[in-house]
Parts: C-alpha cells; sequence; structure tokens
C-alpha cells in the first residue's frame, strides 16, 4: 500500500504482558483515529514470556470491544508493517522523561524509514505512568499482586504461567 492515512494509527509493542497503562493508551487514542491497530510484535529476540497468539488474546481481553481497535500481530519491520496497512501515525506511550530519549530514537529512525508516518506520544494516566510490562512480570514471577497493574485475565495467566515455570 503506498498511501499513508493520517487516521490511521498503529500502536506497536511487544505487550509482554498487556497492563493497564497500555489498555488506557489505547482507550484514550482510539477516539482519535478512525482505525487504531494495537500491533504486537512477535519479538523472539526479547525472550517474551507468552507466545504471540497469547499475548493477542490477553490483549483482546485486557481492551474490550472497542469498535475501531485492531489487534494484530507482526513479525517484520514496523516500518514494513505501517507501510502494508497504510498507517500515517505511529502511537507510542511515554509514561516518564527517561522513555523519551529511546523513544525519541526510535521516532527519528522511523522518520527515516518511513518520512511519510508521523509518531505521536501520548502518556498515560497519572496512575499508570509507573506501570511496565518488565516490573510486572518479575512481580508475578515472585509471587506479589498485579491485580492493580494488569486485566485480571492477564494477571491469571501470568499466574499459571510462573506456577507452571516451578
Amino acid at each position: 500500500m503506498s498511501t499513508y492515512s493520517p487516521r490511521t494509527a498503529v500502536y506497536p509493542g511487544t505487550f509482554d504482558p498487556m497492563t493497564n497503562g497500555h489498555t488506557d493508551l489505547v482507550h484514550r487514542a482510539a477516539p482519535l483515529f478512525e482505525t487504531l491497530y494495537v500491533a504486537i510484535a512477535e519479538s523472539p529476540g526479547k525472550g517474551p514470556t507468552f507466545p504471540l497468539a497469547e499475548r493477542i488474546a490477553l490483549a483482546r481481553e485486557a481492551i474490550g470491544p472497542v469498535a475501531n481497535v485492531k489487534i494484530v500481530g507482526f513479525d517484520c519491520l514496523l516500518a514494513e508493517f505501517v507501510g502494508e496497512i497504510g498507517a500515517g501515525v505511529i502511537l507510542r506511550g511515554l509514561r516518564a522523561v527517561s522513555d523519551f530519549e529511546y523513544e525519541f530514537q526510535l521516532a527519528s529512525m522511523n522518520r527515516h524509514l518511513i518520512p511519510r508516518v508521523e509518531t505521536l506520544f501520548l502518556t498515560p494516566a497519572e496512575q499508570y505512568s509507573f506501570i511496565s510490562s518488565s516490573l510486572v512480570r518479575e512481580i508475578a514471577r515472585l509471587g506479589g499482586d498485579i491485580s492493580g497493574f494488569v486485566h485480571p485475565a492477564v494477571q491469571q495467566a501470568l499466574k499459571s504461567r510462573w506456577r507452571t515455570a516451578s
């Protein structure tokens, strides 16, 4: 697809797992676009806790039905995926100033690879600004309470994962 629509956005990530901060961003960004793709990267190099199909299923459960949100997986360069679907915007979340340098670097590289696509940064609601997938995984692995950070289905999946891994 050679056209890039500014009314179509992609929110990419590994979402391992999908947190309440992620779902907050999806629900606040969805009204801004005709279509919002939550694009879940396979990312085998990161050694995700859950396989791609399970991360997609958990994201669907956590986000719930939103008419213009499509939850999909991808296993190619983000720039290639964005071109395939014709998105004109890449949505990224910034939790804290410490995220900015890395996200700015990604945005600059994406601008080089796909100059017609803009990166839009959103911040999660304040109560979610400290939540990260890696912290949630570590707390869950050590048996801590993650109920305030993730959807109940994600919480159960993490409990089951670490119970079977023990």
